[in-house]
């Protein structure tokens, strides 16, 4: 009597990593060795893989570091409570995401990149868009207004991170070696301040220095 025939499996071997072990990976190399050593073969091999089986999971590098930027943004971008003035959502939200991109270090390197933007961000983003424009601009500039915060946010975590480096390896910058040498007759107030301005330049005064610039952007015209 022939027996029933038995649906055929497909053929070939399930993916063996998932796109969240790529993202962990992915994450555990530029912690512990830099952004410069995340390459795609370097990942595969991370994950016990082959570069071809990771296009998969990612197109590029560059859609690896939207992912990265997401996954980071997810866990640490917590909603705070948004106060009633429209100027302080806006200086609220700019601090918070400087308070999550400060505390990694890694991420500064992605940001130079303009264009990635972490989809778990757009909230914050969208506060300021609409604080801006709460504040009497247009749409349209309250978006220029954005990215100049955005910019100052970036450039200011940019600053502070490659400079701690350097004085973590007891390295002077180029700017302390030429303050040692200043010609006071040219040069007065720097002159005065040269053995001042290296303390004075490591404070931190971002959040004083948003607010400033906030008042600026909301300012009439």
């Amino acid at each position: 009597m022939p027996q029933p025939s038995v649906p055929r499996k497909a053929v070939g071997r399930p993916p063996r990593i998932s796109r969240e072990e790529v993202v962990e990976a992915a994450r555990r190399i530029v912690a512990e060795q830099g952004m410069d050593r995340l390459t795609m073969r370097r990942l595969a091999t991370e994950v016990g893989s082959t570069p071809m089986a990771l296009y998969h999971h990612v197109r590029n590098k560059e859609e690896l570091l939207v992912l990265l930027l997401d996954d980071y943004a997810a866990r640490t971008l917590r909603r705070p409570e948004l106060p009633a003035l429209p100027r302080d959502r806006i200086v609220l939200a700019a601090a918070t995401i400087h308070e999550a991109l400060a505390a990694c270090p890694w991420i500064v390197e992605a940001l130079t990149a303009d264009d990635l933007m972490a989809a778990s961000a757009l909230w914050f983003v969208e506060q300021i868009v609409d604080g801006l424009v709460e504040c009497g601009l247009t749409r349209d500039r309250a978006v220029h207004g954005y990215r100049t915060i955005w910019y100052y946010t970036v450039g200011e975590i940019m600053v502070r991170t490659t400079a701690s480096r350097r004085r973590a390896y007891d390295r002077p910058t180029y700017r302390e070696q030429v303050f040692a040498n200043l010609d006071p007759s040219e040069l007065p107030h720097l002159a005065q301040l040269a053995d001042r301005w290296a303390p004075l330049t490591a404070e931190d005064t971002y959040l004083g220095g948003l607010r400033a610039l906030v008042d600026g952007l909301i300012a009439p015209c």
